[in-house]
């Protein structure tokens, strides 16, 4: 009979917390039990473990007669999911003084199979970031989450593939005629690459004619800023969304860490590290929750997982009106906030949104094609798109139907490719590092009004030509706003230290909705 304390650890919302795993084993009637707020996957642990010490090699907790009891502290939030089973299964044997070895630093993280292997957990990353805040040096887990532990350094981890291999490593018996066959573990180091070797299917190059739209993705790329295209179905929309996420630059380490943590909570990462800008592309019969986040213990969305990145929403109109007013926050703010009876979560969302839709439901508006809708189909259709939702879009582009012989001909010699655009946006984004200096803001489409008048004033016949256009077009102060911050981009991508007349024209030729 004996105690022990182990530790553990559990992510909640995007916050890692460090878990001590209690266990005490008293006489008395054959009981097992978990306290602590554990979910149904937490108490179900009882079973996995017991089958899993078994298949190790030792008694079953379940085949003795005494009185056992696993607390999970601190008791005050919920414990979720199955990364507590290599605490909890060590804690017990350790109590049992079935093995021996000093807890003091030592982090287990990892769900056990009935045989005692060691199955891979959600959110390695963060949870071995906080315990390494906390102090802890040796960090055990499942050899498939390894590589993305292992990026933190200052760390040592261990990567285990089985319960029975992690005990011969950690038990000190120090009887010599008790020695025991080791194996031990060797401390991980990374296996990745700084940047990810991706080899894109496509690029703009591969998209003909275009132009405009090529231009305007150009000029979004290189300030951040809110893209619409439309236009009939068939036409490039989808190619050339794909195609823009090659144009952003890649993330610094400490994005790439930050990214790399939330789609490791999410369940969705599949390199170590992530490097390059995210992309997601929800199908527009997704959920408001699935895009935003939410739950009765709120998890990130698509808008968090596109974090840093892109957020393509093809068929714009076809989601819920729901869904599309729950943009309002995140294309302003560049956060989400979840609040539940049980807490709030704040989820970072700054993406750049990338939208595509039709002219009219059948899709054939002004085109060879005959279109089949109503005058009724076609203002319900758009009025789908509310005035907020369209007044926080700076770019609205044209993609219009493609020549025949453009398809069949070849690549013209001098075409921009991906490549060439993507060096453009590079100079752009390095003006505007320069011109921000490492303060709150990194692009022009994060200035606020204030920041307008700082970094891009206006000349006299700029604001004259900008207050004429905007009483023409009947612009909101926020729509006026993101005009001038698009200039400032274009003037950027031409190098040019003024915002000049001709910048402001194209501004203003990408702000309004034709067709």
């Amino acid at each position: 009979m004996g105690f022990s304390k182990c530790y553990s650890a559990q992510a909640v919302g995007l916050n890692a917390h460090i878990v001590c795993v209690e266990v005490d084993i008293s006489k008395g009637m054959a009981s097992f039990s978990v306290v602590g707020l554990p979910d149904k996957s937490v108490d179900e642990s009882k079973d996995r473990i017991s089958a899993a010490i078994k298949n190790s090699g030792y008694k079953s907790p379940k085949a003795k007669n005494q009185k056992i009891i696993i607390s999970l502290t601190p008791a005050n939030f919920k414990k979720e999911g199955t990364l507590f089973d290599l605490a909890m299964s060590l804690g017990y044997l350790l109590a049992g003084g079935e093995i021996k070895f000093d807890t003091k630093n030592k982090l287990f993280l990892g769900e056990l199979g009935l045989n005692g292997e060691l199955r891979s957990i959600k959110g390695a990353l963060p949870l071995v970031q906080k315990a390494k805040e906390k102090g802890f040096t040796e960090i055990f887990l499942p050899f498939e989450n390894a590589d993305e532990a292992a990026i933190i350094e200052g760390v040592t981890v261990y990567a285990c593939k089985t319960l029975k291999e992690v005990i011969e490593h950690l038990n000190i018996m120090g009887a010599e005629e008790e020695k025991v066959l080791r194996r031990p573990l060797t401390p991980h180091t990374p296996t990745i690459k700084t940047k990810n070797d991706i080899v894109y299917e496509y690029g703009f190059e591969d998209v003909r004619g275009q132009e405009t739209a090529k231009r305007g993705l150009e000029i979004a790329a290189a300030g951040r800023h809110n893209v619409l295209m439309f236009g009939p179905p068939g036409t490039g929309k989808t190619m050339l969304a794909r195609a823009f996420s090659q144009l952003l630059p890649d993330l610094s380490f400490d994005e790439s860490i930050e990214i790399t943590g939330i789609h490791s909570i999410s369940g969705t990462l599949k390199v170590p590290l992530v490097t390059t800008a995210p992309f997601r592309a929800p199908h527009h019969t997704s959920s408001y929750v699935s895009l935003i986040g939410g739950g009765a213990f709120p998890k990130p969305g698509e808008v968090t997982l596109a974090h840093r990145g892109v957020l393509f929403l093809d068929e714009f109109p076809e989601f819920e009106k729901r869904v599309l007013e729950s943009l309002r926050e995140p294309l302003e703010e560049k956060f989400v906030s979840i609040s539940r009876a049980k807490g709030t979560e704040v989820f970072p969302a700054n993406f750049i949104l990338v939208a595509a839709m039709n002219p009219c439901p059948c899709g054939f508006k002004g085109t060879k094609k005959e279109c089949v809708c109503s005058a009724g189909d076609i203002y319900k259709y758009e009025r789908k798109l509310s005035g907020p939702i369209m007044d926080r879009i700076d770019i609205f582009l044209p993609v219009a139907e493609i020549d025949y012989k453009k398809l069949s001909d070849k690549v013209p010699e001098g075409t921009d490719t991906s490549k060439n655009i993507r060096d453009r946006v590079l100079k752009a984004r390095e003006i505007q590092e320069k011109r921000f200096d490492g303060k709150r803001i990194n692009t022009n489409s994060e200035m606020s009004a204030k920041d307008l008048e700082k970094f891009a004033p206006l000349g006299e016949k700029e604001k004259n030509l900008l207050n004429s256009a905007a009483t023409r077009m009947g612009l909101s102060p926020r729509a006026y706003h993101r005009i001038i911050k698009l200039a400032r981009t274009i003037a950027d991508l031409e190098g040019s230290e003024n915002i000049q007349e001709k910048h402001l024209l194209e501004a203003l030729g990408y702000r309004e909705k034709k067709g």
